[in-house]
């Protein structure tokens, strides 16, 4: 049974108008669920350089940022570019009773 989450909606609203802006801060899809008393969050980043996340918790307020860069110089010649250099972030509300002190993160496969 899912649960009501107020700010899922404010989420992705917030998203939507940050993704519509040419250059700004790009959604990074994510899954989170509660495995006994761990909450795990599972964010999407591929093609992200792991020394460009940023995860900080200011309050009870988490914040991922990351940057996805393309290779550039004088000896480039792109053949096909889908993909973008891009600044990612989302932010999510703690609540209440959450250790933040027990954060851990791990970066692996994108």
């Amino acid at each position: 049974m899912a649960t009501y989450d107020p700010f899922r909606d404010l989420d992705r609203l917030a998203s939507t108008l940050l993704d519509a802006r040419r250059g700004g801060p790009r959604r990074m899809p994510m899954d989170l669920y509660r495995d006994g008393d761990h909450y795990v969050l599972t964010a999407d980043l591929p093609g992200i350089d792991p020394g460009s996340v940023d995860i900080d918790v200011d309050g009870q307020l988490l914040t991922i940022r990351a940057e996805r860069t393309l290779p550039e110089g004088d000896g480039v010649k792109w053949i096909t570019r889908e993909r973008e250099a891009a600044s990612f972030l989302r932010q999510l509300n703690l609540g209440q009773g959450i250790d933040t002190e027990g954060i851990a993160a791990t970066y692996s496969n994108g």
